[in-house]
């Protein structure tokens, strides 16, 4: 007889064939975790490229952003139009007629308003010059004090310098002089810079025509173009009706907030005495657009303005001081309660994403920082793969 061995906790591989359901508890050693950091990878090298991408197309994308987000803007107005039997191509046509009137327009009106700000800017840099060198030349303080014991050192280097044979001197050292500074180059750039301005503004607007033109035509190409099941159809679907209705909240928004900062911002300046109040509320209004640092700009210049209008300080605070309160007033109160409405946003997301288009794009940037991050939190939401990033901007 032959011993019979011992029985085995492993079944081996004539067992496992012969009984399949034996190998469900077999578990295999973790594989993912080179495949994730592959991914991982991929996801950051296009990311970066995406973002070099992004940088090199500036003034395409910015002008098509424009264009979409004021084709959105006023595509209500051309469907109440066409509502009432009105054609869509007269109906697009009849708004942005519109619009660029009522720009020209206000533009004309406040004219001789502009004029005299412009006028005064040599009168400004003159006081602001004088300011600053009474500020210099008034009391010795520390800085001066630390200035005038660098140059006594300087001089009592420069004698020990002297003294010392030509033979063990320090090697000399060419130093280039930079270019001076030129006027003319300035103002060239200037000048280049506003025609660049009103070149890309007259192709955003063409741009905008052409997109309340086309009406539906974009959206249907783009629910065709999302596949051949009815899911993913409706997705793209809620998407862009999603957006619809998220960015027309945005530039109802504006419309409504940067008019109430125009209003109030007259009404204060006119009682404060403040000269050119009219010029001064556009251009709060207009600089509200741009989030935290638009009012920042306004009570700067508005303080310098009524600084150089009453040669007194406490005038200046309390223009600057005006300005900063109702923008704060309608940023909070307003602004807030609207957003709150329309994106339910994340307030430390919205500010990473302004400083991040900021950097990317300057001043276009933050205008155009909220209805991007609104459009990555809209599409996030209705896809799947995406909604650790609608978690993450939402509030």
């Amino acid at each position: 007889m032959q011993p019979s061995s011992p029985p085995s906790d492993t079944p081996d591989a004539s067992s496992a064939i012969a009984n399949p359901t034996a190998t469900d508890n077999v578990v295999l050693p973790p594989t993912s975790t080179p495949i994730a950091a592959r991914n991982m990878a991929l996801v950051l090298i296009a990311t970066l490229a995406l973002i070099f991408a992004l940088d090199w197309a500036q003034p395409l994308m910015i002008s098509l952003l424009l264009g979409i987000l004021f084709s959105y803007a006023l595509n209500p107005l051309v469907a109440s139009l066409e509502s009432i039997k009105i054609p869509r191509l007269i109906g697009a046509t009849i708004v942005m007629v519109a619009v660029v009137s009522a720009l020209i327009f206000s533009g004309y009106a406040l004219r001789g308003q502009l004029q005299t700000i412009v006028d005064q800017l040599p009168k400004a840099a003159s006081k602001l010059s004088t300011a600053v060198s009474q500020l210099q030349h008034g009391q010795l303080g520390n800085m001066k004090k630390m200035q005038l014991a660098a140059h006594e050192l300087e001089k009592v280097t420069n004698q020990v310098a002297a003294t010392v044979p030509a033979s063990q001197n320090a090697p000399s050292h060419v130093v280039i002089d930079p270019t001076p500074f030129k006027l003319n180059t300035l103002l060239w750039t200037g000048w280049v810079g506003v025609l660049t301005f009103f070149g890309q503004a007259i192709m955003v607007a063409f741009l905008t025509y052409f997109l309340l033109l086309s009406g539906d035509t974009f959206k249907r190409k783009l629910v065709r173009l999302a596949g051949p099941t009815l899911t993913r159809k409706k997705i793209t679907v809620h998407i862009l009706d999603d957006i619809n209705n998220s960015i027309q909240s945005y530039m109802f928004m504006l419309l409504v907030t940067n008019a109430l900062v125009g209003i109030l911002t007259w009404a204060a300046f006119t009682w404060l005495g403040l000269e050119n109040a009219g010029a001064w509320a556009v251009a709060a209004s207009l600089l509200h657009i741009i989030p935290y640092f638009g009012p920042v700009i306004t009570a700067g210049a508005t303080g310098m303005a009524a600084f150089i209008q009453f040669d007194s300080i406490t005038p200046a605070l309390q223009v600057a001081g005006a300005s900063l309160v109702i923008a704060t007033i309608i940023g909070i109160l307003v602004t807030t309660w609207m957003t709150g409405r329309f994106a339910k946003m994340n307030t430390a997301a919205v500010f990473i994403s302004l400083l991040f288009w900021t950097w990317l794009w300057g001043v276009w940037g933050m205008l155009l920082s909220i209805p991007l991050i609104v459009i990555v939190r809209v599409v996030s939401q209705h896809i799947e793969q995406l909604h650790p990033v609608a978690e993450l901007l939402g509030d």
